[in-house]
């Protein structure tokens, strides 16, 4: 399983230039279907915005 840690402005720029794709069921990278995971920098117990994570993990589902 591939992967990334990127910054959210990395991240924005992926959206921008279409390297990844929103479909409607999934996001796709590369033709591979990707899960972001926001990873915030303080207790997990508190719930957070997604949007406001410094830094998010991307991972390729699957093989």
């Amino acid at each position: 399983m591939e992967e990334k840690i990127l910054s959210k402005e990395e991240l924005i720029q992926l959206f921008e230039d279409r390297v990844i794709v929103d479909s409607g069921k999934g996001w796709f990278m590369n033709d591979k279907e990707v899960q972001i995971i926001a990873l915030h920098d303080i207790d997990p117990k508190f719930l957070q915005d997604v949007t406001n994570a410094k830094y998010y993990k991307i991972i390729v589902k699957g093989n």
